[in-house]
């Protein structure tokens, strides 16, 4: 099975305002080799309990709390985070370096982890309403090259913006959302499909919908993992891609 970093490289999104109706998928998910990812309703809603309850379905944990504050605050929260033992934890890199840089120190080795760039929610439009200057990929490629400069391990970043990093070393992790089967339907906007994502080099793939969603959660996610290991074994026969470390 294809990891980078020691992690695997399919996070499952587990979004729901409860546990309880994550049960009979968090049940079906025990033991493959995949991340759960918690996102802000999940964690709002259960607290910490969640990722020892997770841990006891035998699934590393991605914490996608997206922390934004000021430096002092961020670090904090980073140091309880890796009394949690989670594997991954993101913070968004529009808290600017020294705030990254507080969450990297904090973090001492223990939890990985990796910067938002923008969301994938997000388009031009969005970003010129809300007065952000430039072009929206301009911004991906400054924030990824800063959670670089700042020690992270690497960037969440849409399918759509790999190319912007190919000159990052692979060993930077490219966190890929918004994967979507042949429906979409939702909030996300720039989005592609797992085979696209793992074209373009992304080291984790972010999946919920199409798993979660789907009549059988464990064969849904088995068949985006086989899809991940012929993309590795395609890449190493071709000389290696980013995002396909072992």
């Amino acid at each position: 099975m294809s990891f980078t970093h020691g992690l695997p490289r399919l996070a499952v999104a587990l979004d729901a305002p409860a546990l309880e109706p994550l049960e009979p998928i968090i049940d079906a998910l025990d033991g493959l080799p995949i991340l759960a990812k918690v996102g802000l309703s999940l964690f709002c809603a259960v607290g910490p309990a969640v990722v020892y309850h997770l841990h006891q379905a035998r699934l590393p944990v991605f914490l996608d709390l997206k922390l934004h504050d000021i430096p002092h605050q961020v670090q904090l929260a980073v140091r309880a985070i890796n009394r949690l033992d989670a594997a991954l934890l993101t913070v968004h890199a529009a808290g600017g370096a020294a705030m990254l840089q507080a969450a990297a120190d904090a973090a001492r080795g223990q939890t990985k982890l990796v910067a938002v760039s923008v969301l994938t929610s997000l388009q031009q439009t969005d970003l010129d309403q809300s007065g952000h200057g430039g072009q929206l990929a301009d911004i991906v490629r400054q924030r990824c090259q800063l959670a670089r400069d700042c020690g992270l391990h690497g960037a969440v970043l849409s399918a759509r913006e790999l190319a912007l990093v190919h000159d990052l070393p692979p060993e930077f992790l490219r966190v890929t959302p918004g994967i979507r089967g042949a429906t979409a339907g939702d909030d996300q906007v720039r989005t592609l499909s797992a085979v696209d994502a793992l074209a373009r080099g992304a080291s984790i793939l972010v999946v919920g919908r199409p798993i979660v969603a789907a009549a059988d959660p464990r064969q849904a996610a088995l068949e985006i993992l086989e899809m991940i290991e012929n993309a590795a074994r395609d890449a190493a026969r071709t000389g290696g891609s980013h995002g396909s470390a072992p």
